[in-house]
């Protein structure tokens, strides 16, 4: 049987998603669980579950909602038993059978991101430049100013790109959801957006960046990758909810403590 399995994770002590050679990543932990519960025939050759993420996300990245699929002879193991094999900053939020050729990677048709700024003092930000600077996003555009040099193209369609203030006022939130991303996209762009924030760059300036990167001469360097979660990935799957996991709360709430960059990732985290 192929499941399908929603994930989040804080990425504070991951060196990114996709597994590397002595690193810890947040696919080699989920791999490590899945061997240690012998849910796949043969543990020695993983390509034999068949498993598949559904996008990577950066060193110190967060995500509520990624998905990860693999075959399985043992589903109702799987289902009650992972989380407890997993670590603590890990944790599946929901399963659903699927085809056996389901691949998240390409059957996730939009993505959602959001990256925090924590307000650390009144009138830090200048909230209507960093709406109007948000909102030039919107659309197609050559993301070059807004990305790290990759052999991808930097054309990119954005779906939705705003800026509001949280709830509770202690953030403002930018979320952007499109159908793909380049390598630092949205970091990138918070990096503009806190400039534009503080009085550091204009409205002008982000739309020369984006019409014509050129002639604006340079990159934008990625913001502070603990800030950014995402939040979303959009498949047409209805998940269903699995068992709380209690480490992960725990851990949660340690991170409350911790890091004030970090709360709003951990109260999602609790909900």
């Amino acid at each position: 049987m192929r499941l399908a399995f929603r994930v989040s994770y804080i990425g504070t002590d991951f060196a990114g998603s996709q597994q590397q050679p002595g690193e810890r990543t947040v696919c080699g932990e989920i791999l490590d669980a899945i061997r240690g519960l012998n849910l796949i025939s043969d543990a020695a050759d993983d390509a034999c579950a068949h498993f598949r993420f559904s996008g990577r996300t950066d060193r110190g990245v967060s995500a509520r909602h990624q998905i990860a699929a693999f075959d399985t002879d043992f589903p109702e193991r799987a289902i009650s038993k992972i989380n407890q094999k997993l670590p603590a900053d890990i944790t599946f939020t929901g399963y659903a059978e699927v085809d056996a050729d389901f691949n998240p990677r390409y059957a996730v048709k939009t993505r959602t991101y959001r990256y925090y700024f924590p307000i650390i003092a009144e009138g830090e930000y200048d909230l209507k430049a960093m709406r109007d600077c948000a909102a030039l996003f919107a659309g197609e555009h050559d993301f070059t100013a807004f990305s790290r040099s990759s052999e991808r193209s930097p054309v990119r369609e954005v779906i939705s790109s705003e800026i509001s203030a949280d709830a509770d006022g202690g953030f403002l939130v930018y979320e952007i959801r499109g159908y793909s991303f380049v390598w630092n996209q949205v970091r990138c762009i918070a990096f503009a957006l806190d400039a534009a924030g503080r009085g550091d760059l204009s409205v002008a300036d982000v739309k020369l960046a984006l019409e014509d990167p050129e002639k604006f001469g340079r990159r934008f360097p990625a913001a502070q990758p603990e800030g950014l979660i995402l939040w979303d990935t959009e498949c047409g799957i209805e998940f269903t909810p699995m068992p709380e996991n209690k480490k992960s709360t725990l851990l949660a709430g340690s991170l409350i403590r911790r890091y004030s960059r970090l709360k709003k990732t951990a109260e999602i985290w609790n909900k």
